[in-house]
């Protein structure tokens, strides 16, 4: 499957207009699938803002590495409004963040990987916050999206082992799952319920 996988993208060329077109087909999809109240894309537009800040400027990254508390927004748009908005929230922040405060060039690859993130985030925890779906969550965005996604995109990048670099990106793909399976259920408990109340109330438009 990977030998598949690389000759498909064996080109940058066909990678980025294969990769590109994966997005822009999943955004169609998923536009179509539920409209978006302007609540909803006022909470998109600020947590798509505070995601850029905490990745970019708040962040501690290297060439192959990066720990930060971007999930946080994602988490919070997952609760709050569902798959498709933290989906959309995800991948617009990453496009964006690339864009606008470049780290390195710009591959539509992880912009893919960050749209299934806020999608995860959102399947797991939307209207039903528990531990054990903190944790599903949090291991399959680390695991099978940060550390082997991300991993093989960087690999394609900079031609690094692919090997070599899942070496790499295995303690960070820890450490971040801990973070989380910490961080969220606290901030839940602390913030994110009043954060629901105030977004539920049908007096704030």
């Amino acid at each position: 499957m990977l030998e598949l996988i690389k000759t498909v993208f064996s080109s940058d060329i066909s990678r980025y207009i294969l990769v590109s077109a994966a997005i822009i087909v999943i955004f169609c999809a998923l536009s179509q699938k539920k409209k978006i109240s302007a609540k909803g894309i006022a909470l998109i537009g600020l947590m798509v803002s505070l995601n850029i800040i905490f990745v970019r400027f708040l962040s501690i990254q290297t060439w192959n590495i990066k720990i930060s508390l971007g999930f946080l927004p994602l988490v919070v748009t997952a609760v709050l409004l569902g798959p498709i908005e933290a989906g959309l929230a995800g991948a617009i922040a990453d496009f964006i963040g690339a864009i606008i405060f470049p780290a390195g060039a710009y591959f539509p690859g992880m912009t893919l990987t960050a749209l299934f993130t806020g999608i995860v985030w959102g399947l797991f925890l939307y209207k039903k916050v528990s531990m054990p779906r903190i944790i599903c969550a949090a291991a399959i965005n680390n695991f099978a999206f940060s550390m082997v996604l991300n991993g093989y995109w960087i690999s394609i990048l900079y031609g690094s082992p692919f090997a070599g670099i899942l070496q790499v990106r295995a303690p960070q793909a820890c450490f971040m799952f801990m973070a989380q399976i910490v961080v969220i259920p606290v901030l839940y408990k602390a913030l994110f319920k009043r954060i629901k109340v105030i977004f539920d109330d049908p007096l704030v438009n």
